[in-house]
């Protein structure tokens, strides 16, 4: 039969379930079978001949109909996962069920009366091969069925897995096989990589978008806190029920981390073929981003390495998570580190042939997994910085910071490339590894310089804080956290650096800025903890920073001076009205950008974007802690005093420097966006707008850590001047060669405990991270639009 007539009957059955309004016996396999006996339809095939409206009103009026529909298509998988599909029309039939019940899940997920549907046991429903089972296993829910027939699809000789048969008439019994032996590539845990074939990639892609179609449920429920609630489809999946679980993780992770998506290096090869692998590994990784989730808030131990042998299950119940967890051995993390790093890197890669090689669109999800791998298994965030092959992810890091900064529709790869950072400064070893020099020269969007990872990356911040979209202003505190952070450790920075950090505190010390809100000054009080740090802890060599400090000296001077009287309060908000830009632009010396760098550009109008919950504001996301002496730290606890500040919110202004108790720091309460544009604007109409008084400048102006360049600058302004004078100098060189053999040894004052302020995970973020995740898998798969135009209520996809 020719393509069209099947495709005609595939459609005319389709029309007869919307138009019977006598339900249809599930025994009548004529009629079933219609649906997936033809041997030529595509995925896209499949979506274009079920239309959403017509699922729609199965569901409405013949709900009987939709739910033997899908009993029939899941029965059909459960037999082919016993059979092992040794037909091609049997294939066929996996292939077309597969697609069928991809289309028609988010439909049974967007009605709240339909999500227990496939929870449900259902008595004498035909089910394959019950006769066989054990009587308990014969009443299964169906969900349960689906998901362990897909597992063992997804190891299924001569269909996703390559066959061990001895001979002609062996027969692999999918019941005995032992997938741990038909793991999909080499890496982790496994040594042999089995030849490529095109045709289980295919056949394992599809299996794997409707494994992630069932996982998606989550995407249909409002953003909650609650951090017990957790998807059914995932915890059933990833425990000891699927007995696949282990060599199916490792497939995914192996996939993952072994792709190189420019093959041999051939120019143009990827136009020539089209990629399987590259479609599988995006469903790879998306699949693992979803399924490594939290167990309900409960803190996860990993267990020691040797427990792999022990018999009691030990760590998360959430068996890819326990897995994860658990890889110990430095060629393991190493592997992974490089795969990442290669992929991450991919889309940097400049040629000179325009689009001769494959530039891969996945680096969001692999930003997600790379987070994972570092929040579940600690051993493999020490090792990423055990070595210089951290810059290897630093950098394609701030290439994508850098080129989304004008681009609201990327807000959320800005926010999952900061959080990197930040977890990542919380460590010591970053601080000391971003002093090496930085040669690689990705072509970006920022001024030349000659200098170490740690210039490139204040560069970078500077240009997002300068130049981003106004929606990035709370990563502020976040990016200036970071450089806090590694800033004991930054050996010598660049002339560039320096004038970009002093530009900054220029910037955010204008009083219409510091008087315009509430939080303002904590921007302030970064910035001068980051050079004190560095004064006290690398005064050698940082002899750029001094010398840019001593010439924009009046920036200190006045917010030593900063009037408080209610006038001059009064004259810095007329002045704000006046220019409403966030930071100027100008008083930067902006230099020449890279050669061969593209500018940063906002979204393309009608590009389609997630929305993200709120994040909690920095003192959530991080909690204090003390390098002592011997290099270890200890945590800071929160003083009384601040637990009562923060209790009583008259006391607002009584706050520690960077301790914050604005409103959006409530982590019970999720606004999406638009919602939280709507508060904004009825606050600012309201009475209870926030205004600045004389008592609360006070109450910070006071606790400004201005000691050590007060100091600095009594101390070295004269004998610069001096040297200016005598030689009649204005050469920089001179007065820089001056400053690099001073010392300023017993003159400063006595150095303060170095304060790192570390990640901590919470509600809040565990939050922000599945809106973010699953927000990016929505809009990714576009082809087919798996979600699109069914009722999402974890965000709101909204077009630019």
């Amino acid at each position: 039969m020719g393509s069209t007539d099947s495709k005609l009957n595939f459609r005319k059955a389709v029309i007869q379930l919307t138009t019977k309004t006598q339900p249809v016996e599930a025994t009548d396999d004529a009629f079933w079978d219609q649906f997936w006996a033809d041997t030529t339809t595509t995925v896209q095939d499949v979506f274009a001949l079920v239309p959403a409206a017509e699922i729609r009103a199965v569901r409405e009026e013949s709900p009987s109909n939709l739910a033997t529909l899908c009993y029939k298509a899941v029965e059909k998988l459960v037999q082919g996962a016993e059979s092992g599909c040794p037909t091609e029309r049997e294939k066929q039939v996996i292939l077309n069920c597969t697609r069928i019940l991809t289309r028609i899940l988010p439909y049974i997920f967007e009605d709240q009366d339909w999500r227990g549907f496939f929870w449900s046991t259902v008595p004498g429903a035909g089910r394959a091969g019950t006769d066989e089972l054990d009587d308990d296993d014969g009443a299964r829910p169906l969900a349960e069925s689906l998901l362990l027939a897909i597992a063992d699809l997804l190891f299924c000789p001569d269909f996703t897995v390559h066959s061990h048969k001895r001979g002609p008439d062996s027969v692999e019994n999918m019941q005995s096989i032992d997938s741990c032996e038909y793991i999909w590539e080499a890496g982790v845990g496994f040594a042999q990589s089995p030849p490529l074939n095109y045709i289980h990639d295919l056949n394992r892609t599809e299996l794997l978008r409707l494994l992630l179609t069932c996982f998606s449920e989550a995407m249909y429920l409002p953003p909650s806190t609650d951090t017990g609630v957790l998807n059914p489809w995932v915890t059933f999946f990833c425990s000891t029920e699927n007995r696949h679980a282990l060599p199916l993780f490792t497939s995914l992770l192996n996939v993952v981390c072994a792709y190189d998506p420019v093959g041999y290096g051939i120019p143009y090869n990827h136009l020539l073929f089209s990629d399987y692998r590259e479609q599988l590994v995006e469903q790879a990784v998306q699949i693992l981003i979803v399924t490594l989730e939290h167990d309900g808030g409960v803190p996860h131990r990993p267990p020691s390495p040797s427990s792999m042998e022990e018999q009691e299950p030990t760590g998360p119940e959430n068996l890819f998570v326990n897995y994860l967890s658990r890889i110990h051995r430095e060629e393991d993390y190493d592997f992974v580190l490089k795969g990442l790093a290669r992929l991450l890197t991919n889309p940097l890669t400049q040629t000179y042939l325009p689009n001769s090689t494959k530039k891969i669109q996945f680096h969001q999800e692999l930003l997600v997994l790379f987070w994972k791998l570092c929040d579940f298994n600690k051993k493999f965030l020490f090792f990423v910085l055990k070595s210089s092959d951290v810059l290897d992810i630093l950098v394609p890091i701030l290439y994508y910071l850098n080129d989304a900064r004008a681009d609201q529709s990327r807000v959320g790869l800005m926010h999952i490339g900061v959080f990197i950072l930040l977890l990542l400064s919380g460590e010591r070893n970053f601080g000391v590894r971003l002093n090496k020099p930085y040669s690689v020269h990705v072509p970006m969007d920022i001024p030349v310089f000659t200098g170490t990872h740690a210039d490139l990356l204040i560069v970078v911040f500077h240009k997002i804080i300068t130049t981003g979209h106004q929606r990035l202003q709370p990563l502020f505190d976040c990016l200036l956290t970071i450089i806090v952070n590694v800033s004991p450790y930054l050996k010598s920075l660049s002339m560039v650096a320096a004038n970009k950090l002093l530009h900054l505190l220029e910037a955010f010390s204008t009083t219409w800025f510091l008087f315009s809100a509430a939080q303002n000054h904590h921007l302030v009080f970064f910035l001068l903890e980051a050079f004190n740090n560095i004064i006290q802890y690398q005064f050698d060599g940082n002899c750029n920073l001094v010398y840019a400090i001593i010439r924009k000296r009046n920036v200190f001077h006045q917010l030593a001076n900063l009037p408080s009287d209610p006038a001059s309060i009064q004259k810095a908000l007329q002045k704000k009205k006046k220019s409403p830009d966030v930071i100027s632009r100008t008083s930067s010396q902006e230099t020449v950008s890279m050669e061969g760098s593209h500018p940063a550009v906002p979204a393309e109008p009608g590009t389609l974007k997630a929305s993200l919950v709120a994040m909690p504001g920095i003192d959530k996301l991080t909690e204090k802690s003390q390098v002592s002496e011997d290099g270890t730290m200890v945590s800071v606890p929160k003083s009384d005093a601040l637990q009562a500040a923060q209790s009583d919110q008259s006391a607002v202004a009584g706050t520690s420097d960077t301790e914050s108790n604005s409103g959006r720091d409530n982590e019970d309460v999720f606004y999406t966006e638009a919602e939280m544009e709507r508060r904004r604007l009825s606050s600012a109409s309201s009475t209870s707008y926030w205004t600045p008084t004389p008592d609360w400048v006070l109450s910070w102006k006071c606790k400004l850590p201005l000691q050590t360049i007060m100091r600095l600058l009594q101390v070295l302004v004269p004998q610069v001047e001096k040297i200016c004078i005598d030689k009649g100098l204005t050469d920089e060189s001179e007065i820089l060669k001056f400053l690099q053999h001073g010392t300023l040894v017993g003159l400063l004052p006595v150095p303060h405990p170095i304060l790192i302020r570390k990640y901590q995970a919470n509600a809040g973020t565990a939050m922000w991270f599945r809106t973010y995740m699953w927000g990016v898998v929505y809009l990714r798969n576009v082809d087919p639009p798996i979600w699109y135009d069914t009722d999402v209520r974890l965000f709101e996809i909204q077009r630019m």
